[in-house]
């Protein structure tokens, strides 16, 4: 992680991303660097437009969050509609798993190319 945080840096100042500033940043914080791990974060972002991923990244999570207030904020139904509509959501929240990776899998596949 602290491989991307040195390229949000050197974006943030408007530095070119390069290996050698990913690797002089890193240095300055006392970390010991992996140039493979370096030459591999270059190549992934070299395409990428950064100002775009970080307004994508902070929209997404905030639209995530509102749907289960959303649901939370309705009615619950009594009795046995409750339990009955209780098993029909964990059968809703199995199949809607099964769709893709949640962002949690995601950020761990992410996590593990730099950590």
């Amino acid at each position: 992680m602290e491989y991307v945080y040195a390229a949000l840096l050197l974006h943030y100042g408007k530095q070119q991303i390069t290996e050698e500033n990913i690797m002089k940043v890193l240095q300055a914080a006392g970390i010991q660097v992996d140039e493979v791990k370096v030459k591999a974060l270059v190549a992934a972002i070299k395409e990428v437009n950064i100002d775009e991923a970080i307004k994508s990244a902070a929209v997404v999570p905030v639209a995530a969050a509102a749907a289960p207030q959303a649901a939370a904020t309705q009615a619950a139904p009594s009795g046995g509609e409750a339990k009955a509509e209780a098993k029909g959501g964990e059968e809703k929240k199995a199949e809607e798993k099964k769709e893709g990776p949640s962002e949690e899998e995601i950020a761990a596949g992410l996590a593990s190319l730099f950590g």
